[in-house]
């Protein structure tokens, strides 16, 4: 059978936090080569000056999710990836910047609260979707800033990145 399972799962520790603590975006044609091995991204190589560009998020803000679409009447299966999170505080900077987001395919590295690396995008590249926005607020203690949302499509889930790949991330290419 060529799809024969090859591992069962135990419970483990319970010493696992949820959310995402930063991501790192790059244009999906500045990385010309990803190195893996059984699902653990080991180095990725950049053109020459690119790199990624770091977003350090507000705690408990940030997620990233995967889920996987199967379709039985076709016999297909992939995999739908969505990035959210915002930032705090309307800003021209920023606001330039989010407009550079909404026109490009990107990769998005995506650290979570356990300090694990994961690349979204691999192979198909991340898009800004629609659900992003920028937002005055209302009442003082509302949001004023921007929300980010981001979707992709993928044929497998995403790959973990080993620590010393996620060192050079915004280290130019």
């Amino acid at each position: 059978m060529a799809c024969a399972l090859t591992q069962g799962y135990n419970l483990d520790c319970r010493n696992s936090v949820a959310g995402i603590k930063e991501v790192h975006l790059i244009e999906y044609d500045n990385v010309s080569t990803i190195t893996s091995a059984a699902g653990v991204i080991t180095g990725i190589t950049k053109l020459t000056g690119k790199k990624f560009w770091k977003y350090s998020l507000i705690k408990q803000t940030g997620s990233a999710e995967e889920s996987i679409q199967a379709n039985e009447e076709n016999g297909t299966v992939h995999v739908q990836q969505t990035i959210k999170f915002p930032t705090n505080k309307l800003q021209a900077a920023v606001r330039n910047e989010i407009m550079l987001l909404s026109q490009n395919r990107l990769m998005i590295a995506v650290i979570d609260n356990n300090g694990v690396g994961w690349l979204y995008g691999e192979k198909n590249a991340v898009l800004m979707n629609t659900g992003s926005k920028a937002m005055s607020g209302t009442k003082f203690g509302d949001r004023n800033g921007y929300e980010f949302d981001f979707t992709g499509f993928e044929p497998v889930l995403a790959q973990s990145i080993d620590a010393a790949t996620i060192l050079t991330l915004n280290t130019a290419g």
